[in-house]
């Protein structure tokens, strides 16, 4: 089963510095039938202007993973840390049993992003940030784990949880195959382009909830880029 989402069915909010869009209900957007998914509890869609951002804030006993897809975001939290992360990289927050962050477009230009939330499997546990570079080459034509809590995914930054943020970047007309364990789920969305899966067609930023197929079939209609969560 794959339930295409489109963009424009997404939740909405809406102020002076952020333009954001929920695949999830989050804040004041509720709808019922898109609480989560497995263990994916957020993929907020968020434009955020130049020189503005997050103010300081908490957050406890989540995953938090944010892929860059224009611009930057400089991060600072209570642990002392400080970075900056580009488009095309990630970060993670691992919010254990409590962490107060604040997230900057310290940019000229208005930063896209992600923010991915995974429910955690080890609550109460020792708070931590860290970003790290995914060059666009390493992932061309498949699915590379960018954040991953499974065994065997070397080179993702850690979570606490079964699941993994996986990213592509496709050619125009590039195909492959990506299985799905039994019980499975993904949660897939187009960064950018337009993708077939499965012979369903996402445009940019539509999402796809996937269960019950035991393989995708990916194709790009045009050049692209994929970011996909996998969670029991």
């Amino acid at each position: 089963m794959i339930e295409r989402r489109p963009f424009a069915t997404l939740g909405r909010f809406e102020n002076e510095w952020l333009s954001a869009h929920y695949h999830f209900s989050f804040a004041d957007y509720h709808d019922p039938a898109r609480v989560d998914w497995g263990a994916l509890r957020v993929w907020n869609d968020d434009r955020i202007r130049a020189g503005t951002g997050f103010p300081p804030h908490g957050h406890r006993d989540m995953e938090i993973v944010t892929y860059i897809r224009q611009g930057a975001i400089t991060h600072q939290d209570g642990l002392g840390n400080e970075g900056r992360t580009v488009a095309g990289d990630v970060q993670v927050m691992s919010a254990g049993r409590g962490i107060t962050h604040a997230e900057f477009n310290r940019e000229d230009e208005d930063t896209l992003l992600f923010q991915i939330w995974i429910q955690t499997a080890r609550r109460g546990a020792d708070p931590r940030w860290e970003t790290r570079q995914f060059p666009t080459d390493a992932r061309a034509g498949r699915l590379v784990p960018l954040a991953s809590g499974r065994p065997g995914d070397d080179g993702a930054l850690p979570i606490n949880q079964d699941a993994a943020v996986l990213g592509a970047t496709l050619a125009a007309g590039c195909e492959f195959t990506h299985p799905l364990a039994p019980g499975r789920r993904a949660y897939l969305v187009p960064a950018r382009g337009r993708v077939s899966v499965n012979g369903v067609t996402l445009e940019t930023r539509d999402g796809a909830a996937i269960q019950g197929e035991d393989k995708l079939v990916l194709r790009a209609l045009e050049e692209a880029e994929l970011v996909m969560v996998e969670v029991g």
